[in-house]
């Protein structure tokens, strides 16, 4: 007897510490470990400190930008800017979203609650679409108001379309399906983006929505039909918002709250392909304007025509995929991608090199054997001295101390910064930056957001690392891609080791 209380004593005693610590503050027990990856493509670029401005004369005597020690926080930055081959995989997924919103339209005989045995001419029957269906809050992007759900069902035999079941290890049927535990379940039309004569409805979707026509055989498309919207929380106005009216009447909390701060958004996602030949009055550039995007040679050029407010589309989508994955996998989601602030971007740029002008490190723009580092305008009519008469393919200049490509020239970047000549004399010295979303009665002023880096067109003053230019958000050019970043989540990557 005297045993049985004694093992009975021992099991109560473990029973206790397991599930209370021993009376200890343990913390939950059930987190998952965080060890961090780099995101594909991307550059860890770690925290510090840096002079941000000119560390030379200001020689055109500008007067747009001053000197001011700031600190930055670590994070990811992509290792080139965003190519046409990147960018068109966002464009086909817009494409493909829209498609599969126009195949999903109620098309059978009868009421709608009424379920009906006549074949569809779409692949889907929304009768049979059933409320709990996760597909549609990941696939697509909820710009058609008269969609509310789109259902994939599952394979009929006697369906005469072609389909294409994703790979178990696919990442694209995962990117697509987002929480959807088994990808499998269901079934990925097939689309073949060349072929020009297809049976299939879906192509013939995309013909009525996305062609406008052909002109000896070659696909003119309409532009203003590739549409993304998405919906984002603007949480600077709110916690603004918040501090003003905090202990006042209109000191509010919860949800309903923050609704207000919701901003919903819709972008017309197609880059301006041609911006090549209206950016030059008396110039030949016919070529770029029409193949500079679609064909296959200009697949690792840094993709251009894209406004400000498309590079963040393009930033929204791809954080959009990546935490659709993660959270399919019950892995935890990373920060969103955005674009840089123009603080992150001249610390990048400069590669740890605090008092050098270029990325490279030194004063001049030449290497020891008279060789150009970058490609921008060297000389007076003279674009290709330097390699390149136009932008040109991503990865063809050296890289910076940071591992970072092409942020002298090429293709100037987007920021996420409002450009203003007195910024520095109120911006905070922690992770500066001075952040506003326009809207479309404002005036100009108010929509410029500075541009970094220079270009192809450039001369060597524009493609220094501290110089300001800006452009305005809704305006694209043959010259200005981006590239995204990623917040670091922690000091460094040695905490996590």
């Amino acid at each position: 007897m005297k045993r049985i209380l004694f093992l009975s004593s021992i099991v109560a005693l473990l029973s206790s510490c397991g599930g209370s610590g021993n009376g200890e503050l343990i913390g939950g027990l059930d987190r998952l470990s965080w060890n961090p990856t780099d995101p594909y493509g991307m550059i860890f670029v770690p925290q510090g400190s840096f002079v941000m401005g000119p560390s030379d004369q200001d020689v055109p005597f500008a007067n747009v930008s001053t000197n001011q020690r700031v600190s930055v926080g670590a994070f990811y930055m992509d290792e080139t800017e965003i190519t046409n081959n990147e960018y068109r995989q966002f464009e086909r997924w817009v494409v493909d979203s829209i498609i599969r919103s126009y195949l999903g339209k109620f098309q059978t005989e009868g009421p709608r609650n009424e379920v009906t045995l006549v074949k569809s001419n779409y692949l889907i029957n929304l009768n049979e679409i059933k409320e709990n269906d996760e597909i549609s809050r990941n696939l697509i992007n909820h710009w058609m108001d008269d969609i509310e759900l789109i259902g994939w069902r599952e394979r009929d035999p006697s369906d005469d379309l072609d389909y294409e079941m994703p790979d178990d290890e696919d990442n694209l049927g995962k990117e697509y399906f987002g929480d959807v535990d088994d990808a499998r379940a269901v079934y990925l039309p097939k689309i073949d983006w060349n072929a020009r004569i297809s049976e299939d409805e879906r192509k013939e979707v995309f013909d009525n929505l996305f062609v406008k026509g052909y002109v000896d055989g070659d696909v003119i498309k309409e532009e203003n039909n590739f549409i993304y919207r998405y919906e984002f929380l603007d949480v600077k106005a709110l916690a603004n918002q918040n501090k003003i009216n905090e202990n006042t009447i209109d000191d509010m909390s919860g949800s309903e709250y923050r609704k207000k701060f919701v901003v919903d958004t819709v972008v017309n996602i197609y880059p301006s392909t041609l911006d090549y030949q209206s950016d030059y009055a008396y110039a030949n550039n016919e070529t770029d304007a029409t193949l500079n995007y679609e064909h296959i040679a200009f697949d690792d050029y840094p993709v251009v025509g894209i406004n400000w407010s498309q590079a963040n589309a393009f930033c929204h989508w791809r954080t959009h995929i990546i935490n659709s994955f993660l959270r399919a996998n019950n892995e935890p989601i990373l920060p969103d991608f955005r674009l840089p602030t123009e603080t992150e971007w001249e610390y990048a740029a400069r590669g740890g090199l605090s008092l050098s002008p270029y990325p490279w490190g030194g004063p001049y723009t030449r290497n020891m054997k008279g060789c150009f580092l970058a490609n921008f305008k060297p000389l007076r009519g003279n674009y290709t001295a330097d390699g390149g008469i136009k932008a040109i393919k991503v990865r063809q200049y050296n890289p910076n101390n940071y591992g970072l490509y092409d942020m002298s020239g090429n293709v100037a970047e987007w920021t996420s910064t409002v450009f203003d000549e007195t910024s520095t004399s109120y911006s905070h010295d922690m992770n500066s930056d001075n952040s506003y979303i326009s809207e479309e009665s404002d005036a100009n002023v108010l929509k410029r957001k500075v541009v970094r880096g220079g270009s192809w067109k450039d001369i060597s003053y524009f493609i220094q690392t501290s110089t300001r230019a800006y452009e305005y958000d809704d305006v694209s050019t043959s010259y200005i891609g981006f590239r995204c970043v990623m917040d670091f989540l922690g000091r460094d990557k040695k905490d996590f080791n």
